[in-house]
């Protein structure tokens, strides 16, 4: 899981291997991952941009930008939350993934929430993790 707090904004991510969608011998590995952002600040905010920077088990790096999240330019007030859920397909059994998400406030001022690394693993990467 991933946890982050940026000027009252926390970004939680928790993953999930979708083995069924997956194909290990076509190198064909997907993931889900559910996001919720928390306003624990005390003014509103509007999420306007994200970036991605995703990361596999070869060191290819790609990076994903846009508008909004799942098509969607959420503004929370304080103490609300905007949850949703989107995936990402790799070509390794695992990775990483991490990012940011542009933000205005009340003031107009833009500023960066953090999203803190989290993993996407099949359960046989994440069972040899543990067990060392």
């Amino acid at each position: 899981m991933s946890n982050a707090l940026t000027k009252g904004i926390r970004v939680k991510v928790v993953s999930e291997y979708l083995q069924g969608q997956s194909d290990p011998r076509r190198d064909r590995f997907v993931f889900m991952y559910t996001v919720t952002i928390s306003n624990e600040g005390k003014e509103t905010a509007q999420l306007l941009t994200r970036h991605w920077i995703i990361t596999d088990a070869n060191e290819i790096v790609r990076e994903v930008k846009g508008d909004g999240v799942i098509g969607q330019q959420p503004t929370l007030k304080p103490g609300e939350s905007h949850e949703y859920q989107s995936g990402c397909i790799l070509e390794t059994p695992w990775g990483t993934m991490h990012g940011s998400y542009q933000f205005t406030n009340e003031a107009n001022e833009k500023f960066n929430a953090e999203i803190a690394p989290f993993l996407l693993a099949t359960p046989s990467i994440t069972s040899a993790q543990t067990a060392n």
